[in-house]
């Protein structure tokens, strides 16, 4: 890839940038990662305070994946924000994250078929559809096991999730949250109902493209209705394979999507390029297409570096460039970026689970 020089491109990452009604300091992202170090109640403590506190030097933090609802869990020790406890928690992250002059969203997911009977009060897990969801999923006491086989949502059911997402945006904006970012990705729930391979649904939530995108629709709809278009941002992930996800015409789909999502104004789209954590190209979709369908600012996502991270941004393929991994070990990954300083490795064997080690003893340089 060739990756201009200019003194101007190099710059391009680490320009300011209004992204809805949120200004960031930088162009570089700290993307959502499931951790599972929540405490009592689900609820954030002080060390995961410290854990988001340390990296908010990013243009903006999106938090790891946080439930809509007691129903909406798929992993153990992964946060909610539907109780007055999570609410309290949240408040704390973001006053120390605004206190050092970051921004943060949080990205709100309901599992679905990507879930466990233990948090079901032993009942299959709800999704669009009956699904054996290839995936993993961690249970207390058990560590990394399979999902169970879910159980179809009724129609009935389907309004009082929205009425959920909509309850945790009215939760973030009380916890000081500059906005939300949607989980509609990897074959969650948002994402079980946009695909072909995981919606088998006849009524108007399954069948044509249409309907199948109508879920996550509403859902933006209810969420705008509560903190405004502006600061809500939709994840999306057209051909990665990630707990099973798999669609037969990516490309209608998800051009299908953005066209639906284009009126809302939305803060953002934020786009995984291949496969989440694996090949950029695992399988052919025409990226610019989806964008040509959106005005609002774009961020990619996937294995980017510093060069390609500022190739993106300074050659108007995309407006931000959100890091996963590289943010656990490296707190200051922004300075570090900046000044094209080597980055720590992570410690594998830490990346889940309780303690602060491997979470909030990496060093900054």
């Amino acid at each position: 890839m060739a990756v201009t020089t200019s003194p101007r491109s190099r710059d391009a990452i680490f320009r300011p940038v209004e992204v809805g009604e949120t200004l960031l300091a930088n162009r570089i992202v700290m993307a959502p990662m499931t951790r599972n170090r929540m405490g009592p109640g689900l609820a954030p403590g002080p060390a995961n305070v410290r854990y988001y506190e340390q990296r908010a030097t990013a243009g903006l933090i999106i938090t790891e994946a946080t439930q809509v609802s007691g129903d909406a869990q798929g992993s153990a020790a992964t946060p909610g924000l539907y109780s007055d406890e999570q609410v309290a928690g949240w408040r704390r992250v973001t006053d120390a994250v605004h206190a050092r002059g970051g921004k943060i969203f949080v990205q709100l997911w309901h599992t679905g078929a990507v879930s466990h009977t233990s948090f079901h009060n032993g009942n299959p897990p709800p999704a669009p559809s009956v699904i054996d969801a290839d995936a993993r999923v961690f249970v207390e006491g058990r560590g990394f096991v399979e999902p169970s086989r879910s159980r179809a949502l009724s129609s009935d059911e389907i309004p009082l999730i929205i009425r959920d997402f909509a309850n945790a945006c009215r939760c973030a904006d009380e916890a000081g949250f500059d906005g939300v970012e949607l989980h509609a990705a990897h074959g969650y729930l948002i994402d079980g109902f946009l695909r072909d391979g995981s919606n088998t649904r006849t009524d108007g939530y399954g069948g044509s493209i249409e309907n199948r995108a109508r879920f996550l629709l509403e859902i933006v709809e209810a969420c705008s209705g509560q903190i405004g278009s502006g600061r809500l941002g939709v994840r999306i992930a057209p051909v990665s394979p990630t707990n099973g996800a798999h669609d037969s015409d990516p490309q209608r789909l998800f051009e299908h999507v953005v066209e639906g999502l284009e009126p809302f104004a939305l803060a953002f789209i934020e786009v995984v390029e291949g496969a989440t954590g694996g090949p950029r190209d695992y399988a052919p979709l025409d990226y610019s297409g989806l964008r040509r369908r959106f005005s609002g600012t774009w961020m990619v996502n996937n294995g980017f570096d510093r060069a390609m991270a500022t190739d993106a941004v300074s050659s108007g393929r995309a407006d931000l460039v959100s890091f996963a991994r590289p943010f656990i070990a490296n707190p200051d990954l922004v300075e570090r970026l900046r000044f094209d300083l080597p980055l720590a490795e992570i410690d594998v064997a830490t990346t889940y689970g309780q303690g602060e080690a491997g979470y909030t003893d990496y060093p900054a340089q």
